[in-house]
C-alpha cells in the first residue's frame, strides 16, 4: 500500500497546513504550477516527490519534472499531466493520449477546480485536486490525500486548506 499527497497550483505559495497533512504520505504528487523551484523543494525535504510541470512553470523546474509522467504504482497505470481537463471535457490530445497509454489513473490540475470523476469509457478515474495556492480564481485552497493499495483506490480525503490569499 502506499499513500499518496496531490498537489497542484501552488504558484509559489505551500501553505504551512501541508506539512501537517502530508506528514503520512509515502509520496507527493504535484500536477503541476509549481512557481519557483523553492516550492518543489521544500515538498521534496519532506517527502519524495514526483510531478510535472505546469504552463507558469520556468525553466528550472520544466528541467526538473517532465510535461506528462506515467508510471505503474499498486497495480495501477498513472498518467500525470497539467493541463488534461475531465471525463467529457479532455483538453485537446489528451483523450488520444489516454485511449493509447490506457491508464487506471488520471490526475491533472490547471483547473483550480477540485474533481474525482470515473470516465466509464476509458476505463479510469480522473482525479484534480483544485490548487493549494493563492493565485487564481478559486475560494477555497484544496488538496487530497488518498491511498493505492493492490488495485484498488481507497481513503480517498479532500482537504480544505482555507481561503485563497
Amino acid at each position: 500500500m502506499k499513500r499518496i499527497g496531490l498537489i497542484s497550483d501552488t504558484h509559489g505559495f505551500l501553505d504551512p497546513k501541508v506539512f501537517d497533512h502530508f506528514k503520512d504520505v509515502d509520496e507527493i504528487w504535484h500536477a503541476g504550477d509549481f512557481g519557483p523551484a523553492e516550492v518543489a523543494l521544500e515538498l521534496a525535504r519532506i517527502k519524495p516527490l514526483k510531478g510535472v510541470y505546469g504552463n507558469i512553470d520556468d525553466k528550472d523546474i520544466r528541467f526538473e519534472f517532465p510535461k506528462d509522467l506515467i508510471f505503474e504504482e499498486e497495480g495501477f497505470k498513472v498518467f500525470i499531466t497539467h493541463i488534461g481537463g475531465y471525463p467529457g471535457h479532455y483538453a485537446k490530445g489528451i483523450k488520444d493520449q489516454l485511449k493509447k497509454e490506457k491508464p487506471n489513473l488520471f490526475i491533472c490540475g490547471h483547473s483550480h477546480i477540485l474533481r474525482v470523476i470515473s470516465d466509464p469509457d476509458l476505463k479510469l478515474i480522473s482525479i484534480n485536486p483544485g490548487a493549494a495556492g493563492n493565485q487564481g480564481f478559486h475560494k477555497i485552497k484544496t488538496i487530497m490525500k488518498f491511498d493505492l493499495n493492490n488495485k484498488k483506490l481507497e481513503n480517498v480525503k479532500a482537504i480544505e486548506l482555507g481561503k485563497r490569499g
